[in-house]
């Protein structure tokens, strides 16, 4: 793999930064100026490393998440847990890793709602769920490949707005919400698996429905 170059680099230091600062400058020329002054990085090679646009912004900073949580949960880390506590694992630290930024992890979904921007949003967020499950240790390329990055993506995006609304002391709100959408997680793999010796046909889409938007 090519190293780099140095834009990217910048871009690479930028990002977190950036996505903490929106908090106050909203995702804007405005973050980055504050983030390359927080870095000591010069304000006209940070506007020329980033996005000139916020959807732009947004994706850069969601990158950044993913390479810190690569670099957090390393394969040492991860190794001996069980299937489910590595997920687990995976989606609370991406929460831990947006903290300093999450109000505007909020106005960055809105961001990316709006029309234009939904293609965008769906790679970004198979992109995410694909990376956790990889560092899960997951190889699969069939069927499987394609419905855990489903579930898992629907898992984390129910979660993800739980936890923007939680209040509860450290979150534990959203830490149970999780469990839960966990267990349902490991009962549809359970599921696939008799159901691919059943021969029987259910509809998937119902099941992953249920779980992006779960009862309460």
């Amino acid at each position: 793999m090519d190293d780099p170059s140095p834009l990217e680099v910048l871009r690479q230091r930028l990002a977190l930064s950036v996505g903490e600062q929106a908090v106050f400058d909203g995702w804007s020329r405005a973050a980055v100026d504050s983030a390359a002054d927080k870095l000591g990085i010069d304000r006209a090679q940070a506007r020329l490393a980033m996005p000139k646009t916020q959807a732009g912004l947004v994706d850069t900073y969601i990158q950044g998440v993913d390479r810190a949580l690569q670099e957090h949960l390393t394969p040492e880390r991860l190794a001996g847990m069980k299937i489910r506590a590595k997920i687990r694992a995976l989606v609370w630290q991406r929460l831990e890793i947006m903290a300093l930024a999450r109000e505007a992890v909020r106005r960055g979904l809105a961001i990316l709602a709006r029309p234009q921007n939904l293609p965008l949003a769906m790679r970004i967020g198979w992109r995410s769920a694909d990376l956790m499950w990889r560092l899960a240790g997951d190889t699969s390329t069939d069927f499987n490949h394609y419905t855990k990055r489903m579930t898992l993506g629907a898992v984390y995006a129910s979660t993800l707005l739980a936890w923007l609304d939680d209040g509860s002391d450290q979150s534990s709100d959203t830490g149970t919400f999780l469990d839960r959408r966990i267990d349902d997680v490991m009962k549809f793999e359970k599921w696939k698996a008799e159901w691919k010796g059943s021969g029987e046909h259910v509809s998937v889409a119902r099941f992953l429905g249920r779980l992006r938007y779960p009862p309460r």
